[in-house]
């Protein structure tokens, strides 16, 4: 595989958003805009029940931002824009009334954080290590941060956001909130995947879209804030310190 993308499809009121991009699924604009799009549509679609999200490949789940595009941000404008691209995704998360169950069969960087905690219900496999990088290209991870404070509380999200080139394995994220469950391997992780969707998808959906509303009161203003967070970064990403940093971590 060498293109990008972004695909849908419903099987007996499931339907499987995957994303794909050949540098470890990383997210440029175009991810993201199509992300946010497939997911509204499946939370707008009365034939899906629920949803689950995943990436292509066994490695990585998401390696976050698209450093490609970073390096290619000449404005606020511009960096607002791109930013903004997260907070869309995360909404669209957070305003779907469907549940949505996160296969994580990989690390997660960054924005891949943010993904994995922003679902309802995330199951990873054991290699599923995490870190917020951002800091360490000089930004921060203030669009994403929301959703992770939200998921694993502020201690933990401060940790992750403050050693930015640290790794935490997959039980120290299990243990604190962001991933449900852990299994072994990808089969097993698919497999409890298929146990938990098919007992959703034999559940009320008013039940569950009540449920959601209320797991996720008092975010009801994360329309405004994230586009604020975006900003933020949009402004930071033009630095030399960044600029710099980036150049660094990509000729790696």
């Amino acid at each position: 595989m060498t293109d990008a993308y972004v695909k849908s499809q419903l099987h007996q009121g499931i339907t499987a958003i995957e994303f794909f991009h050949p540098q470890s699924n990383s997210l440029p604009g175009k991810i993201l805009h199509d992300l946010a799009a497939a997911i509204t549509h499946a939370g707008e679609d009365p034939n899906t029940i629920v949803i689950i999200l995943r990436s292509a490949g066994e490695k990585a789940f998401c390696a976050g931002a698209s450093f490609d595009e970073l390096v290619e941000i000449k404005s606020e404008a511009e960096g607002l824009k791109f930013f903004s691209g997260f907070a869309h995704v995360i909404n669209a998360i957070r305003t779907c009334p469907k549940f949505i169950i996160g296969r994580i069969q990989g690390k997660c960087v960054g924005g891949g954080v943010g993904l994995a905690a922003a679902v309802d219900y995330a199951i990873a496999t054991d290699g599923a290590d995490i870190k917020l990088s951002e800091l360490a290209v000089g930004i921060g991870p203030f669009v994403v941060g929301p959703a992770v404070e939200r998921k694993i509380g502020t201690s933990a999200f401060s940790l992750l956001a403050i050693d930015a080139t640290m790794w935490r394995n997959a039980e120290w994220a299990r243990k604190r909130g962001l991933f449900a469950e852990l299994h072994p391997t990808a089969e097993q992780m698919d497999e409890s995947i298929r146990r938990l969707s098919n007992v959703l998808v034999h559940s009320s959906p008013e039940a569950m879209a009540e449920m959601k509303k209320m797991f996720w009161k008092g975010t009801e203003h994360w329309d405004k804030l994230l586009i604020e967070r975006a900003a933020i970064s949009g402004r930071l990403v033009l630095s030399d310190f960044t600029k710099k940093s980036i150049a660094k971590f990509k000729s790696k």
